[in-house]
């Protein structure tokens, strides 16, 4: 009975042992993988929509450049007596519109000018005069106010007139000093200085419409420009204004 127990017990324990032995031999499963969530994509920064410059309208019609150059404003092509006349309008304008206390002597300046060259504007008034009578005829006194009305419109061109008016003041130092019949000589010069103010801004504009296109390509409709009908170029033909 004895040996018959201790049989037993090495059954059961070999049992055992190889119970253990195979559950030592069998790899616990894994775990299972670990899911992250990719990363939110990065947000969309918009620039700002490019603005107009100076506070312009963001829409409006500005001079086109010539074949040689040149922008064709209102002042563009035009005779020495033109010139001169339009110096004197740039001025006028100034005086009327440049109210900053720095520019305070514009007024007085000009006011010298035309008592100091009265001849010169006097004679300067009726060539021009003559100039357009033979261009447009009869009606020529109707031609040549439209013209001048869209030269001082030019000239107070709201978002150039700032810049506009520092120049007029230097002008208007320098031209009472001119002598007596020399006033088309120093307007060669002093018109290209106006001139500049414009180009300048007319310059930014059309930078400014080339931002706004690249803008809207990425980031919006492009939308068809509505322009305005304000009138900056040179005058036309009395053939085109009778069309």
């Amino acid at each position: 009975m004895m040996q018959s127990g201790i049989v037993k017990i090495k059954i059961i324990a070999i049992a055992v042992v190889s119970a253990t032995l195979a559950a030592c031999g069998t790899a616990a499963p894994p775990p299972p993988p670990v899911v992250v969530a990719p990363p939110p994509p990065p947000p969309i920064v918009i620039p700002p929509r490019p603005t107009a410059p100076a506070g312009a309208f963001a829409t409006m019609a500005i001079p086109q450049m010539a074949a040689d150059g040149v922008r064709q404003t209102v002042n563009y092509g035009i005779s020495d007596e033109q010139k001169l006349w339009n110096v004197r309008s740039g001025l006028n304008v100034a005086a009327l519109n440049c109210r900053n206390a720095s520019h305070l002597a514009l007024a007085d300046n000009y006011s010298e000018f035309l008592k100091k060259h009265r001849r010169q504007l006097t004679r300067t008034n009726s060539t021009l005069a003559s100039q357009y009578r033979a261009q447009h005829g009869r009606s020529y006194r109707d031609a040549q106010d439209a013209y001048m009305t869209r030269v001082y419109n030019y000239f107070a061109l709201p978002p150039a007139l700032p810049a506009f008016c520092d120049v007029a003041h230097q002008i208007g130092q320098e031209i009472v000093d001119v002598p007596a019949g020399q006033l088309h000589v120093f307007a060669e010069t002093a018109l290209p200085r106006m001139e500049a103010v414009y180009e300048e801004f007319f310059s930014s504009y059309e930078q400014y419409r080339v931002d706004l296109a690249a803008w809207e390509a990425q980031y919006g409709p492009n939308r068809s420009p509505v322009t305005l009908e304000a009138n900056y170029g040179p005058p036309q033909s009395a053939a085109a204004q009778n069309n």
